[in-house]
């Protein structure tokens, strides 16, 4: 990824939509902008966890004006990210191609312990240097991330399924707020919060930090009634709870500091926070204007300076699952060797698919820890399911489509083959381990794969196939299989 001196981050958040364009000075990131759009996307699930019309129209409309700021960015100094509402939505496929349409860029759903690593990523770069563990807690409109980090790294991770948005319409539909339903609110989210905080506690941290909408509500309303100074403190959110019940109704705040964007939601919000403190028995915690879309910046300068999460990830399962590395260093540049004669010819697309298919090649065996039997099938449900820090949703199941793919019957890998960009993959992936079987390095022949009218050409020395029957009549049995699905591959014998 080449290096860029302006990036942008943009936040699809349950409940705003935030853009965040940055300046790069060395490793360090400073504002050039902010947008905020107040979106309620969370707000818009129906009961079929379907997405509304208007709530979609609304959202197109904010990415829209996003899209005029950022005309003009390399795609590659562009990061969108979707969190809980739309990692849960049934309908999110089809918004998201109208979604990236309206943005102009690429919009990446990540899981919600990615959400957490980026989240610490951006607080963390708020803070001075500190070998302290600190706590770090968003609460966001659809899910509240729980991290335990020391310096820029995270320890622990986990995304609970709680949010200002979706607790006000679960516990407090009519806007009604009394004793009984804080009392529901608070309970449901401390049952969530339990069920992190042995291992958390177990952990433990020096020092606490809320980030994000809520945290920032609720610290100026306490700030702008007395009752704490800047941070949020137990003694404060109880005077909060007391404003809340008094006003008794959500149309009815009128609390010094709360702000009419943040009203219609404070007290689904403050039923977690309130939560949190008393589950994990906090007195007090501090303020951080940093949050998810300042974490998406600086993992964007980190792969722009060649210190991408995702090679650190691929790394790291392929230690624990003990790949061959030299079996996978062989298929990696014979894949890619095939790959580069059928490549787009887009720059900024064939970027991408190199690191899909050199990710694909270290990976693909990674199911063998499991089993040697249908070992393809483990490895793709491996990289479907594990939390792979850095990777996408989307990215991880491409990567799990083409890695299943890579073995067996075509014929039961008709989703990878369906789409353009991931098929290519498939085939250069399957005919470098096929080639690669006998798993030594020796005497690799001299290979060339080819575009076609209606397919693919694979020329190979006729030579080494007479010394490598097996290979031979492999490679007459994949072409089988690629024509049976009405794909013409072709094996042209040289010599």
């Amino acid at each position: 990824m080449s290096e860029h001196r302006t990036l942008a981050a943009v936040d699809l958040g349950s409940n705003s939509f935030r853009l965040q364009v940055g300046r790069v000075v060395g490793d360090q990131i400073y504002e050039l902008d902010s947008l905020k759009e107040t979106v309620r996307l969370g707000a818009g699930l129906d009961g079929k966890k379907n997405l509304s019309e208007a709530c979609q129209e609304s959202a197109l409309a904010a990415l829209k004006r996003f899209g005029e700021r950022l005309r003009g960015f390399d795609p590659e100094a562009v990061r969108a990210v979707g969190t809980n509402t739309l990692r849960v939505a049934k309908n999110a496929p089809a918004f998201l191609n109208k979604a990236e349409n309206a943005l102009g860029f690429p919009i990446e759903v990540i899981a919600g312990r990615e959400e957490a690593r980026l989240i610490y990523m951006g607080v963390a770069h708020s803070l001075p240097p500190s070998k302290e563990q600190r706590l770090v807690v968003d609460i966001g409109g659809g899910s509240t991330e729980c991290i335990i980090g020391e310096g820029l790294n995270p320890i622990r991770t986990e995304s609970l399924y709680m949010g200002c948005v979706s607790y006000t319409g679960r516990f407090f539909p009519d806007g009604r707020i009394d004793e009984d339903r804080l009392d529901r609110a608070e309970l449901a989210a401390r049952a969530e919060i339990e069920t992190i905080g042995t291992t958390f506690s177990a952990t433990g941290w020096n020092n606490a930090i809320a980030s994000s909408g809520t945290a920032r509500a609720i610290g100026e309303a306490l700030r702008a009634n007395g009752w704490a100074d800047s941070t949020i403190t137990r003694s404060g959110l109880k005077k909060l709870r007391a404003a809340l019940l008094k006003a008794g109704e959500i149309k009815r705040l009128q609390i010094d500091g709360l702000t009419a964007d943040r009203a219609p939601i404070i007290v689904g919000g403050f039923a977690i926070m309130a939560a949190v403190f008393k589950e994990l028995d906090l007195s007090e915690m501090a303020i951080s204007d940093y949050a998810l879309r300042h974490g998406v910046l600086y993992d964007l300068l980190g792969r722009s300076h060649h210190h991408d999460m995702r090679e650190t990830t691929v790394n790291a399962f392929m230690q624990r699952h003990q790949v061959d590395r030299l079996q996978a260093a062989r298929i990696e540049a014979l894949a890619l060797n095939l790959y580069s004669n059928i490549a787009p010819t887009s720059e900024t697309q064939l970027e991408h698919e190199r690191q899909l298919l050199t990710w694909a090649t270290r990976l693909h065996e990674i199911g063998i820890s499991i089993a040697y039997s249908s070992y393809h099938k483990h490895s793709a449900y491996i990289l479907q399911n594990a939390d792979m820090p850095g990777f996408s949703r989307m990215d991880q199941i491409h990567l799990a489509l083409i890695v299943q793919a890579h073995r067996g019957s075509l014929a039961k890998a008709q989703v990878v083959l369906s789409r353009p960009t991931d098929m290519p993959l498939a085939l250069v992936l399957r005919l470098a381990a096929l080639l690669s079987r006998g798993r030594n390095g020796a005497e690799m022949p001299y290979v060339k794969l080819a575009r076609r009218n209606s397919g693919f050409e694979l020329s190979i020395e006729k030579t080494w196939l007479k010394r490598h029957p097996l290979s031979d009549a492999a490679l007459d049995e994949e072409v089988k299989q690629w024509q049976s699905l009405g794909i013409d591959l072709r094996l042209k014998r040289l010599g």
